[in-house]
């Protein structure tokens, strides 16, 4: 029994001294773990990115791709380089002068948050002027232009390379092949964007019958055929219709499409392109499109003043230069289309586009309950409706006319597909 209870003895004294250990072991490692914690970490680098909105001194604001605001404190022995639009490292970069940033430049920051967690400690920024983005964009948009073929997908033959698309010209309907190679970008339109940034890598598979699509490249000596060099395509929607109800403030507008007969809320953003056409404009449209067009109908490229507006017809709220008989009797349709290198004739034998690009933009406040229009927008979603690419208002004569419904494009008012938004 002795013996028994000196092992027990030892036995316990073992169990305490164990608990001990793993008790102070414990209080060891947490107050290990309370000094670390209490123990400033490194400021995390940080890298946004945006335009700036405000610059004083050696302070920025930023605004981030994100929306976000973030004060960027540009540091003694920061390094400041100048990039060109499109260049994808920095052989090509040259030194810039802090004095040299103005709001609207795009810059790329690379530095550490600062002890207030909203600060950023610039080490290195790396600029993009926003009058070499506009410059390119503006290039761009030529090329587009210049280069460019838009129409409706008709048919695709995606082993062979080759998409069919209908054009119209003003009523002129012409077939023209677009041909694609390994090296030509295609990109495709995200569902409820209208922005050429927002377009992403799409195979050739992916285009559908139906879709809009504008592609770049070389056009063969009769126009049938163009070896792209680019494409971007998209599924969009035309309305006409007449304005129900209009929201400025909400910034949408409700139309009685004319084929369901069903109202549709249609959202207008900063993005959308609007115009409104003079009376004596949408007369001369229509009267082509019906294969009456005649000198005084048309009014375009002749010099000669267009006819009076037909009575009783809501006045158009263009500036003078694009009304009936500005600019010394030029009529609007020749106000329009007739600069620029159009071809003889003004709008006769040249795009819609090309016309309507000249023409004065036109605001919600210029539209009015019952107008009639015709409209572009997004495929869009369940969720977030259709988004207006284009509208055109005072169409009531187009509407008549065989036609018109194939008019307008996702690219009719802008040069290139995306217009501002181009990369």
């Amino acid at each position: 029994m002795e013996m028994w209870g000196k092992g027990r003895s030892r036995r316990l004294r073992a169990i305490v001294v164990f608990i001990c250990v793993a008790f102070f072991a414990a209080g060891g490692l947490q107050a290990s773990s309370e000094r670390q914690a209490q123990q400033p970490a490194p400021n995390p680098a940080a890298r946004p990115v945006g335009t700036i909105k405000s610059i004083a001194g050696k302070t920025i604001v930023l605004t981030t791709d994100a929306g976000a605001e973030v004060t960027i404190q540009v540091q003694d022995d920061a390094k400041l380089l100048r990039i060109g639009p499109g260049e994808k490292d920095l052989k090509n970069a040259v030194p810039l002068e802090l004095q040299d940033l103005q709001p609207g430049d795009r810059i790329l920051i690379r530095g550490k948050m600062g002890d207030d967690g909203k600060t950023v400690l610039a080490a290195s920024v790396i600029a993009m002027k926003s009058t070499d983005i506009a410059a390119k964009q503006q290039h761009e948009r030529d090329e587009w232009q210049r280069h460019g073929v838009g129409g409706l997908v008709t048919a695709i033959d995606a082993p062979g390379g080759t998409i069919k698309i209908s054009t119209n010209a003003l009523g002129a309907a012409k077939d023209v092949t677009v041909k694609v190679s390994s090296q030509t970008i295609l990109r495709r339109y995200a569902p409820n964007s209208v922005k050429f940034d927002d377009a992403k890598p799409a195979a050739i598979d992916q285009i559908k019958t139906g879709d809009q699509l504008r592609a770049r490249g070389t056009r063969s000596t009769d126009g049938t055929e163009l070896t792209a060099d680019e494409v971007v395509s998209g599924t969009f929607r035309n309305i006409a219709g007449t304005v129900n109800a209009i929201d400025t403030a909400a910034g949408t507008i409700t139309v009685m499409d004319l084929v369901t007969k069903k109202p549709m809320s249609v959202k207008i953003t900063s993005d959308t392109q609007l115009r409104k056409l003079p009376p004596a404009v949408a007369q001369g449209i229509a009267a082509r499109l019906k294969g009456g067009a005649t000198p005084e109908a048309a009014g375009a490229g002749s010099g000669s003043s267009a006819p009076a507006a037909t009575p009783g017809a809501r006045p158009s709220t263009a500036p003078p230069a694009a009304q009936p008989g500005a600019q010394g009797g030029q009529s609007a349709a020749s106000a329009a289309g007739g600069r620029q290198g159009a071809a003889p004739g003004g709008a006769r034998n040249g795009d819609l586009g090309q016309m309507l690009s000249r023409m004065p933009a036109a605001t919600l406040a210029d539209l009015q309950k019952g107008d009639a229009v015709m409209i572009v927008t997004t495929e869009g979603t369940q969720e977030s409706g259709v988004t207006a690419i284009t509208l055109l208002a005072g169409v009531e004569p187009l509407l008549q006319a065989s036609g018109a419904s194939s008019l307008l494009t996702p690219w009719t008012m802008s040069g290139a597909p995306g217009g501002d938004a181009a990369p």
